[in-house]
């Protein structure tokens, strides 16, 4: 069982490299364009100020993850720098979706806890660093599958406390999920996720409502949401985004869509073009 391929299927990774080489002294990086960042330092020491208050001090190769946007600083030595790779990342088109409202604010890890990534992570540095002839699609798509190989790392860590995330790491909440990720259109009850689960209803309801933090239907109901959200950006008429996502008609839909996001389709899709 692929624990991640629905999720990443529906909600793909995407990254855009942006800078590669020494960062010397003090740089900002903003939050205006609703998207993510993730830096592979190489070599060097930074002092990292997070946009919520925390810090970070990293003094060995690390990579510094923002799933969502944040504003941060980096400080470091005016003269020796920090040599870099950093790219603007999006984990699905919004950063509302299941994988990125799962991760927390900030990941900060040391690359060799990331051992099956040595090879990938020195072909990265290499092609940003050198600036060869198609450099900048390689590392794109190079800083795409170290993502989700920092996904993988953290399921099987179990380093995940709420969200679609940590319910993907317990071995029977998993099952329900997986389900429920490759099929959204189908009738899905608290009894038939049980049953993929292996639990009884009131167990699994209340497991589920522990790890992942709400319950089985509000948590159904935000991805159906979610995955229309994303149709309805790609201009897919509403009446086939309903029956894509589990709704009988247009009509069921956008009660289910205004209620959760409080304004219809419609309304909706005319703020995503403004």
């Amino acid at each position: 069982m692929d624990r991640l391929h629905a999720l990443l299927q529906r909600f793909s990774v995407n990254a855009r490299m942006f800078h590669s080489g020494p960062l010397c002294g003090l740089h900002d990086f903003d939050d205006a364009d609703a998207q993510g960042y993730l830096h592979l330092i190489r070599r060097g020491e930074v002092d990292i100020r997070h946009g919520d208050g925390g810090r970070d001090r990293v003094d060995r190769p690390s990579l510094v993850l923002y799933p969502r946007p944040l504003g941060h600083r980096f400080v470091t030595d005016p003269d020796e720098g920090a040599d870099m790779a950093c790219a603007h990342i999006q984990l699905g088109a919004r950063p509302d979706n299941p994988v990125a409202r799962a991760l927390p604010p900030v990941l900060v890890m040391p690359l060799e806890e990331l051992p099956a990534a040595s090879g990938l992570l020195e072909l990265l540095f290499d092609e940003a660093f050198s600036r060869q002839c198609g450099h900048q699609h390689v590392v794109d798509r190079l800083f795409e599958v170290v993502l989700v190989l920092i996904l993988r790392r953290l399921l099987d860590q179990g380093r995940i406390h709420g969200g679609a995330l940590a319910g993907l790491a317990d071995s029977r909440l998993s099952k329900a999920l997986v389900a429920l990720h490759e099929a959204p259109a189908e009738p899905w009850t608290l009894p038939s996720l049980a049953e993929r689960a292996g639990m009884s209803r009131s167990r699994f309801a209340e497991a589920f409502t522990a790890t992942v933090g709400q319950p089985p239907a509000a948590y159904l109901t935000g991805y159906r949401i979610a995955l229309a959200q994303d149709l309805l950006r790609r201009d897919r008429p509403l009446g086939r985004v309903a029956e894509s996502v589990g709704y009988g008609s247009a009509a069921a839909l956008s009660r289910a869509f205004s209620a959760h996001c409080g304004m219809s389709p419609r309304e909706w899709r005319k703020t995503q073009v403004a």
